[in-house]
């Protein structure tokens, strides 16, 4: 089964049944929206639609532009998303974020090195699956 975490919002999951509907129909296969929505839900290891949908649930959606809070490399920040691409998988995207205020990626006390705009791949939860050396996520990212 599909985790829930990398499971896309609801309007990403009724596109990706109308592209199957489409592609389908071209190759003389009828099919209707319900039934593409079901085909959708088993190719995400679910029951049915009814049941991906209760697990999809409102997932958090980002734009271009949008503020957002988080922490980089263990470091909080505030930010403005200023790239954002759906990666092949469908179930990460790429985000690049101009930070208000550069984070120091360092935790040496001798030097420092001062990031103010970061790209990074997150889950539909926002966070990234690349982890730092104590378990954390390198990337976490939330609306304002």
């Amino acid at each position: 089964m599909t985790l829930s975490q990398d499971i896309a919002p609801l309007e990403e999951l009724k596109e990706q049944a109308k592209r199957l509907r489409r592609k389908l129909r071209d190759t003389g296969v009828q099919l209707s929206h319900g039934q593409a929505l079901e085909l959708v839900a088993h190719q995400h290891g679910m029951r049915d639609w009814n049941t991906l949908h209760a697990v999809a649930g409102n997932r958090m959606r980002l734009r271009v532009g949008d503020r957002v809070e988080g922490r980089y490399l263990g470091q909080p920040f505030t930010a403005e998303i200023r790239g954002l691409t759906m990666l092949g998988d469908g179930a990460h995207r790429r985000v690049t974020l101009q930070f208000d205020t550069p984070v120091d990626v360092v935790r040496f006390d001798s030097f420092s090195a001062y990031r103010q705009r970061v790209t990074g791949e997150i889950g539909w939860d926002g966070r990234s699956r690349r982890h730092t050396s104590d378990g954390e996520p390198q990337l976490v990212v939330r609306p304002v």
